[in-house]
Parts: C-alpha cells; sequence; structure tokens
C-alpha cells in the first residue's frame, strides 16, 4: 500500500463553544491508502482535551510508513489489529482504519453498509449541534438551521433558562449535552424542567470519572442518560451498562469501525441504546459514520454541517434532514 497524509485547517462557519473549550478552526488530518488502483481516505481531527495534534499522529505514522507499506493488506480488521499491535493513539490509528474500510469497498466494489449486510431504507435523523453561546446567537443559528432535532451544549450558570428561551422559537426535539460540567445533583435538579421543555436525552452531564455521582443520576434522573467521555473503549462498555441508558461512541476515540462494530453490538446485547458521534470534522470521517447509520438508535454527524468549507465528497444530508448515501464502494468518499 502506499500513504497520503495531509493536513487541513478546517474554518467553521460560527465559533463552536462547549463547556470547556472554544474555536473558529479545526486541524484535521486526511490519511489516504492506496492499492491496486483505488485509494481509501480516512480521517481525525486534532483534540487538545486527549492531547492530540496533527503533527503526533503524522509521527506516529512516518515512525511505522514502511511497515504499513509493505503490510499484505487483505481485511480491515486484520489490519486493525496490526495497528493495535504498534502502540499507535486510537485516533491514529482511527483515520487509518477508516481509509482502510473506504479501500476495502472500493476494492470489492460495494458499500460498507452492503458489505455489513444493513440496508438503507431505515436510519436514525442526525441531530444538529447549536454550541453554547450568548441566547440570541444560539436562536440565530437554529434559524439559520431549521432542523428537526438540536443538540444543545450547555455548562453555564444558566443552563435551563437557555432552554426555555430556545423552546420559544422551535417545536424540533432537544438533546443536552454538558460535556462533563454537571454535578448529580444539578442534572437530578434539573432533568424534569428539561423534560417538560420537550428534551429527549442528557449526554455525558458528569465527569466521566464520577461514577458515584452516576450512580445517583441512574437512580432518580428522569430523563435517560447517555454516555460519551465515560465511554471511550471497548473495555468501558460494560460499565456504562450499569449507569447509563445508552452510549454514544466517537470513532476516533475508539480507534475507528473495527472496535464501533464489536462496541455496537455489545451495547445493544446490554440493552443499551447505541449512538454514533461525530468531531467538528469533514465528509470524510461523516461518510465513514453515515455507513454505522443503520444499525443506531441515535447519530450526531453534523461535523461538515458546521464547516464554511467540506474538502471532501460522500455523504449528503439533505435540508429535510434526509441522506443520500454514495455509490461508490467503501465509505464512498472522494477529495475534492
Amino acid at each position: 500500500m502506499q500513504i497520503l497524509l495531509k493536513k487541513y485547517t478546517l474554518a467553521l462557519k460560527h465559533t463552536f463553544s462547549i463547556s470547556r473549550e472554544s474555536h473558529d478552526y479545526q486541524d484535521t488530518m486526511i490519511v489516504g491508502l492506496s492499492l491496486n488502483g483505488q485509494t481509501g481516505y480516512g480521517e481525525a481531527t486534532s483534540n487538545p482535551y486527549y492531547k492530540i495534534t496533527v503533527e503526533s499522529m503524522m509521527g506516529e505514522i512516518e515512525a511505522i510508513r514502511e511497515k504499513i507499506e509493505s503490510f499484505d493488506f487483505t481485511l480491515p480488521e486484520v489490519f486493525h489489529q496490526f495497528l493495535t499491535e504498534q502502540g499507535l493513539s486510537n485516533f491514529t490509528i482511527c483515520a487509518l482504519d477508516l481509509a482502510a474500510h473506504d479501500l476495502y469497498g472500493k476494492l470489492l466494489g460495494k458499500t460498507l453498509y452492503e458489505i455489513w449486510e444493513t440496508k438503507i431504507n431505515h436510519y436514525p435523523t442526525s441531530n444538529y449541534t447549536i454550541g453554547i453561546a450568548d441566547i440570541p446567537t444560539m436562536v440565530r443559528k437554529m434559524e439559520e438551521k431549521p432542523w428537526p432535532i438540536y443538540k444543545i451544549k450547555l455548562g453555564t450558570e444558566n443552563d435551563v433558562e437557555i432552554v426555555r428561551e430556545l423552546r420559544k422559537h422551535t417545536n424540533a426535539i432537544f438533546r443536552i449535552d454538558a460535556n462533563c460540567a454537571w454535578t448529580a445533583e444539578e442534572t437530578i435538579a434539573n432533568a424534569p424542567l428539561l423534560k417538560e421543555l420537550g428534551v429527549e436525552f442528557l449526554e455525558q452531564p458528569l465527569k466521566a470519572s464520577d461514577w458515584e455521582g452516576m450512580k445517583k443520576v441512574s437512580e432518580y434522573c428522569v430523563l435517560p442518560v447517555i454516555a460519551d467521555e465515560s465511554c471511550i473503549l471497548e473495555s468501558d462498555v460494560e460499565a456504562c451498562g450499569t449507569y447509563f441508558d445508552g452510549i454514544n461512541i466517537k470513532l476516533t476515540k475508539c480507534g475507528g469501525l473495527t472496535p464501533a462494530l464489536r462496541m455496537i453490538k455489545k451495547g445493544k446485547a446490554l440493552g443499551l441504546k447505541v449512538m454514533v458521534g461525530c468531531m467538528t470534522e469533514s465528509s470524510v470521517g461523516i461518510s465513514a459514520i453515515a455507513q454505522l447509520a443503520p444499525q443506531l438508535d441515535f447519530v450526531d454527524m453534523d461535523g461538515a454541517m458546521l464547516l464554511k468549507e467540506d474538502i471532501a465528497n460522500g455523504i449528503r444530508i439533505n435540508e429535510d434532514a434526509s441522506l443520500e448515501f454514495p455509490k461508490l464502494g467503501g465509505s464512498g468518499i472522494t477529495l475534492k
């Protein structure tokens, strides 16, 4: 195989803020793997919370470039096992794994959802994320993008009031993501008020390590709670099954599609609702998520919609929130 590495700095339409950070640009690494005239593409973004940079990921790949390029590629799962044995970060493994899956499907002339024997006649609607800002700005973002489901980022001193004001401007479903900013007591107290305001579920209200707090929340919270920062790896799924109603799988965090498929299966076996979420990333990463959509209860794949300009073609998310799946094999990705 031949490796292509490229760094992009993606400009966002609006400043994107969550409880712990804000940014106007997102650095991302695109990986291309070429074999027999086909090229598969994968992506992983930088992430200060997990101390990941594009340079660190590229450095990891360059250190084993010869090993990767001489690898006898057959199945993405076998390639993923090889990558895990090299001591790479999960973000780096994710980019390579996504590229391997896209390449594999293109070599076979089949989409990934076809290879996985799933059908695209039914899939969940992606939410559209509204980052933390002053209320008029948040309202303006909603009016700019009418959507059936909004994920509202919270973690301020007046969270319930924000949702109350936003509710005056839309009948859409709300999902709340506090990104670890609340305590158990805040979560339990906020939940009934938010439920009355049409909130469907809460995502990761507590710090990832606050299992005692989550025990209280699981007993007394009137809204379903979905794990995000508490569910990074495959090994986290079982623990989350005790305290959460569902899990949000991030491909970059778990290491790509290969472990994500196992996490989906394990989550369902535990009776959990299963969601896959995105970073602020291009259609390279989003198109890989889309291939999983028929297997999911919820999906958050709006990353490319938050960009001023996309760098790739793949899945198309229409204005009515429906999806147009690419006919090209794999994840269906081509770079612009």
